[in-house]
């Protein structure tokens, strides 16, 4: 039984609930996945200081459930922690917009990039630049400002989401489209019937890429052990391997 840990980078319950529902459904038989929030920080990651303030918590997330998963995702857009993650574990970590990129450009020429706020934006473009595929992006088509519940946020966008799906297929040429960031988890396959694209949700494509690499990873640590003073101890345990 392979088993796969997701955590979701900000603290809202309700979009770990949502994050959960995707990853059982795209889950391969004999795979297990468990989720959970960060343990601390913001109910909405959405600006570069946000992501940087999640990598820590995504960290201390990881350490707590250290040996009890054998592949991780990280399920928040901007992938914070993800690098660092993969420096200091011995199973993979994938980040949910880095698997939904190559997903997508699997899947078609050119890739769109859908979402529920525009302030999103600057962390998705560094995180095409960061893993190569900003060539492959056809464009973004985003919201205004949002500052209800994420939980919710799928559902009360829905049909400004659907809007903006048709607007990059008919004006910007996206062959394939990405509803990116956690609180839009699970649905993609509510929309697929009315986008006549491929729809790609990152935490689909994240818990499937793990299960895959979960079974061609060698287990390997490329860190030495270290002294870190200052944070609290889950994160801490990362580097000294307590």
């Amino acid at each position: 039984m392979t088993r796969i840990l997701v955590v979701n980078s900000n603290t809202t319950e309700g979009v770990t609930a949502r994050i959960h529902q995707a990853g059982l459904a795209a889950a391969p038989a004999g795979v297990t996945v468990e989720t959970v929030s960060a343990p601390y920080g913001l109910p909405l990651i959405v600006t570069r200081a946000d992501w940087l303030v999640a990598g820590p918590a995504t960290l201390a997330a990881l350490a707590e459930r250290r040996g009890r998963y054998d592949a991780a995702v990280v399920a928040c857009f901007g992938d914070p922690g993800t690098d660092a993650a993969r420096e200091l574990l011995d199973v993979p970590v994938i980040g949910i917009s880095e698997a939904a990129f190559h997903a997508a450009a699997m899947l078609g020429r050119r890739f769109g990039v859908v979402s529920f706020t525009a302030a999103l934006k600057p962390m998705f473009v560094d995180c095409l630049e960061r893993v190569g595929l900003a060539g492959r992006c056809a464009g973004f088509r985003m919201g205004p400002a949002f500052a209800g519940d994420p939980g919710r946020v799928a559902e009360e966008r829905r049909d400004l989401l659907l809007s903006l799906c048709r607007q990059a297929i008919e004006e910007d040429g996206a062959e394939v489209l990405i509803l990116a960031g956690g609180p839009l988890a699970g649905l993609a396959p509510v929309l697929q019937p009315e986008v006549p694209v491929p729809l790609v949700d990152g935490t689909a494509a994240g818990v499937r890429l793990a299960a895959a690499l979960a079974g061609l990873a060698p287990a390997c640590k490329t860190h030495r052990a270290r002294t870190l003073t200052g944070f609290e101890p889950r994160a801490t345990s990362l580097y000294t391997g307590a």
